[in-house]
């Protein structure tokens, strides 16, 4: 299996650029950031060398963005048709003038009934409890308030997609 295809698929929805950027620098290890495509080349061919080795509790993420919700669910839909899903979408509640986190969560569960979605913001127009009437799988939906702290975001995405692969 080639390192590409064993990262974890990795969505975020979210209007700011900052955010986008805060989730690659967590869930991407510094070192893979800078690795340019003939590395990638040299490893698929070869295996990875020991000094980039990832740990074997320690997953690689592949993180794509998405800055409106529209965006987001067609996203979703392409990578459900290529055949490489997303693992785990990282979902903003507030996202004008587009459609809200609420109602791209509705959009993308006909798209996608079983991806887990972690809902992201420091403010909400619902309430969690008004979420979880209409969201009811609390396997499938996580709450992560901002501002966020890193080893919380790194920890939800190894507890999420690992959780998946076992499901």
């Amino acid at each position: 299996m080639s390192q590409c295809a064993s990262k974890k698929r990795v969505l975020v929805i979210d209007d700011s650029e900052a955010i986008h950027t805060d989730f690659r620098r967590i869930l991407i290890p510094e070192q893979r950031r800078g690795q340019d495509d003939l590395d990638l080349l040299e490893e698929a061919l070869f295996g990875p060398t020991p000094s980039r080795a990832p740990a074997a509790v320690d997953p690689e993420f592949e993180v794509d963005s998405a800055f409106q919700g529209q965006e987001g669910v067609a996203k979703v839909r392409e990578a459900l048709a290529s055949g490489r899903p997303y693992t785990l979408v990282f979902l903003d509640y507030r996202m004008p003038p587009g459609w809200n986190g609420a109602e791209t969560l509705r959009r993308m569960r006909t798209v996608a009934p079983s991806l887990r979605v972690v809902l992201c913001s420091a403010y909400s127009d619902y309430s969690w409890g008004e979420l979880l009437q209409e969201f009811s799988d609390l396997q499938l939906l996580k709450e992560l308030r901002k501002p966020f702290n890193g080893q919380e975001v790194r920890q939800l995405a190894l507890t999420l997609t690992t959780a998946q692969q076992v499901a």
